[in-house]
C-alpha cells in the first residue's frame, strides 16, 4: 500500500450529513427513466450485482430492474443482509457466478456496490475464465481499510478485522482484476474516502467520476447510464468511457487535479 493511500483520512462530518442525498437521487433515477431508456442495450449476457455493507438485495432492485430492461439476465446475491465474509460467503458467491455462468453459457459481469465491489474484483481474480467484466460503484479497495466511515460497522458485523488484505479470498484487494475493470466514484462521497475508490489507470482499467453520494450510487441517474454503457461493450472490445459531446457535463474528469 503506497504512503498516500495509509495516510488517507475518511470523508469529513459534513458530507457524511449530506449522505442523505440519497433519497433526492433515487427520486431522480424515477424522473430520468424515460431518458435512460435511450442507454445501449445488452446482449442479455448475465450480471450478478452485489449489494453495499449490511445491505441486501432490494437495495439493488432498482438497479437491476433497470439492467433486466436493457435485456441483460440479471441476479442479485442471494445471500440476504451483507455482513462481510462470514463462514459461507465466499463460498456462496463463487458457487453464484459458476452457476450464472453455466446456465447461461456465457461469462458473468459483476457490479458491486461499496463492499459489493470489493467482492467483484476478488472473485474476477479468482475466476477470470467466468467473469466478463467488473464495475464497483464506490468500492474502497485502494485505501487504508480506516479511510471510511463504516469500518466499525464492518468490524462489528463481520466478525473480522477491517485490515484484511484479501490474502484468502483472491489476493491483495488493491491488485486490479484481470479482466475489463470500471470504478464509478464520487469526491463528495461521504462514507468512503474517493481516491480509494480509483483504480489504476491501465489498458483494461478506467475510472468514471459522478457527483453524488455513497448511498445513493446504486439509483444515481449518472451511475445507472454509465453502467449500462459499460456493460453493452461486445465482449472482447473494450474500450475505455468517453466523456466527448453531453457527457462532458455529466461526468467530470476523474484525472483533474
Amino acid at each position: 500500500m503506497s504512503a498516500t493511500a495509509q495516510t488517507l483520512r475518511p470523508p469529513s462530518r459534513t458530507l457524511m450529513m449530506l449522505e442523505s442525498r440519497a433519497i433526492s437521487e433515487f427520486g431522480a433515477f424515477l424522473s430520468a427513466l424515460p431518458l435512460l431508456s435511450f442507454a445501449p442495450r445488452g446482449d442479455g449476457h448475465p450480471v450478478l450485482v452485489l449489494p453495499g455493507l449490511v445491505a441486501s438485495d432490494t437495495s439493488t432492485r432498482p438497479l437491476r430492474s433497470f439492467l433486466e430492461s436493457r435485456g441483460y439476465a440479471v441476479s442479485g446475491w442471494r445471500q440476504g443482509r451483507n455482513y462481510g465474509l462470514r463462514p459461507g460467503v465466499q463460498e456462496g458467491m463463487l458457487d453464484l457466478v459458476r452457476e450464472l455462468s453455466d446456465t447461461h453459457g456465457r461469462k458473468v459481469s459483476l457490479v458491486g456496490w461499496s463492499l459489493g465491489g470489493v467482492y467483484a474484483r476478488q472473485l474476477a481474480k479468482m475466476m477470470p475464465d467466468h467473469v466478463r467484466s467488473v464495475i464497483t460503484l464506490g468500492s474502497p479497495f485502494a485505501g487504508n481499510p480506516k479511510s471510511t466511515n463504516a469500518w466499525r460497522v464492518y468490524e462489528y458485523a463481520s466478525g473480522r478485522s477491517s485490515q484484511d488484505d484479501g490474502a484468502d479470498f483472491g489476493g491483495h484487494i488493491s491488485r486490479t482484476p484481470p479482466v475489463p475493470t470500471t470504478a464509478i466514484f464520487s469526491r463528495t462521497d461521504g462514507v468512503c474516502a474517493w481516491q480509494g475508490c480509483m483504480e489504476k489507470p491501465a489498458t483494461f482499467a478506467e475510472n468514471i467520476e459522478v457527483d453524488g453520494s455513497h448511498c445513493g450510487m446504486g439509483h444515481h441517474p449518472a451511475v445507472v447510464y454509465a453502467v449500462a454503457d459499460r456493460l453493452a461493450q461486445s465482449e472482447g472490445s473494450w474500450k475505455p468511457f468517453n466523456r466527448g459531446g453531453w457527457r462532458s457535463l455529466v461526468y467530470p474528469d476523474p484525472y483533474r487535479a
